[in-house]
């Protein structure tokens, strides 16, 4: 799980080279009576899911693609299996090589397979699902140092997004799709428009930037190129790196911001594969707060929003919107319905009170906290908001009986 490095430093830290090293590791902090965090290759999406003054788990050296597809007839032409260290950027440009690609390219590219699982990082694939759902296996050693390879029911939905309290996992197989090149537009609208016309379910992929005090929104989109468009493209960038089609002054509006709209992120006519296109410029920070609503409310919590900032003399930065279908992953913020993805910044310790007003709302409207940011919720939040949690629980207790994965922030959250 890669996340923020610990507040105070590990007692001690391993790096095993293999999975038996992982499961030597883990049988003597048994012995020890000390708990394990794992952590992956330095994604550093923030919260305190690695910060532990006992044991820290360090999985960047379990690398690389085991295989892609599969004999003919197997069932497993189209999936990859990974080991839990390979970074997202990593994956898809092994998979681009072979013509294939993620069905959902998450943000962050150095975040770990198993970090970006384990956390629910999704893509805004509006009629898609987060790559936790694109899980077909999970091979990971429990809390007794047992290896399990996990291929379905209520187990697999378990650790589709399982925070790291199952196990340390090894190695992950991925559901892939054919490689297509995207071309993608944005453009200065309404969001009362793109409501309106749905606009979020109108393209392949989709996000929206919203200053809801306003109403005015910029939306973006991409779609796979076909023949027709094709010889309109734009020359690629020489580079096909992660994110490399993304400019500058986009990434850093985020962190500079002081006018409406944002620069454009993509230079007319832009066409590439979906690891180079569509990464999300926005740097992760402590500060970000993100929250998963039901679709059918999104332009009520929108309107909402923007009326509370407003009573209280606030203006809220943009706000950036994404949507997915419907999860099985019980812990997941889109299990059992169709999501929308909220993003709200407030910088520093003065917007504080901005960004609990915001996630006040959200929670209000049925809103479940993602985890790749910070939160207040603990269990007896989840067994309400999440109808799988006695199931995600009940699994827990199996795999992790003597609670070998966990903290005092862990057990915050998920209780003891």
């Amino acid at each position: 799980m890669s996340t923020d490095a610990p507040a105070t430093g590990p007692r001690r830290t391993d790096r095993p080279l293999d999975e038996a090293g992982v499961a030597t590791a883990i049988r003597r902090a048994a012995e020890r009576g000390t708990t394990v965090r794992p952590t992956g290759a330095g994604g550093r999406a923030p919260g305190p899911l690695v910060r532990t003054d006992e044991v820290l788990l360090d999985a960047s050296a379990l690398t690389g693609v085991a295989r892609i597809g599969g004999a003919a007839g197997s069932g497993d032409e189209d999936t990859v299996r990974v080991r839990a260290g390979e970074t997202l950027a990593d994956l898809c440009t092994a998979l681009a090589a072979s013509g294939r690609a993620l069905a959902t390219v998450p943000d962050p590219p150095r975040a770990t397979i198993a970090g970006a699982i384990g956390l629910g990082m999704t893509g805004g694939v509006p009629r898609g699902t987060s790559l936790s759902d694109q899980v077909r296996a999970v091979r990971l050693v429990d809390g007794r140092g047992t290896v399990r390879e996990v291929t379905g029911g209520p187990e697999l939905d378990a650790v589709r997004c399982g925070l790291g309290a199952f196990g340390v996992v090894t190695s992950v197989e991925l559901r892939t799709v054919p490689l297509q090149r995207l071309r993608v537009g944005e453009e200065q609208t309404r969001v009362d428009d793109v409501l309106a016309d749905d606009l979020f379910s109108a393209y392949a992929w989709t996000e929206c930037d919203v200053a809801v005090h306003t109403g005015q929104a910029v939306l973006r989109w991409a779609e796979p190129e076909t023949p027709e468009t094709a010889g309109a493209a734009a020359e690629p960038p020489e580079r096909a790196g992660w994110g490399q089609a993304v400019s500058r002054l986009a990434s850093s509006w985020w962190q500079s911001r002081s006018s409406w709209p944002p620069p454009q992120r993509w230079t007319p006519g832009t066409v590439g594969p979906p690891h180079q296109v569509l990464p999300d410029p926005q740097p992760w920070d402590p500060d970000l707060a993100e929250w998963a609503v039901p679709r059918a409310a999104l332009g009520s919590v929108l309107r909402e929003l923007g009326a509370a900032a407003a009573a209280r003399g606030h203006e809220l930065r943009p706000v950036r919107v994404r949507t997915g279908a419907a999860e099985t992953g019980l812990l997941h913020p889109a299990s059992g319905r169709d999501t929308a993805y909220l993003r709200i910044r407030a910088r520093g310790p003065a917007e504080e009170p901005l960004r609990r007003l915001a996630c006040a709302v959200l929670e209000d409207a049925d809103g479940r906290p993602c985890w790749t940011t910070r939160h207040e919720w603990g269990p007896d939040e989840l067994a309400v908001a999440y109808p799988g949690w006695a199931a995600f629980a009940e699994v827990r207790d199996r795999f992790d009986p003597d609670r070998r994965f966990t903290d005092p922030y862990l057990s915050a959250v998920l209780g003891p």
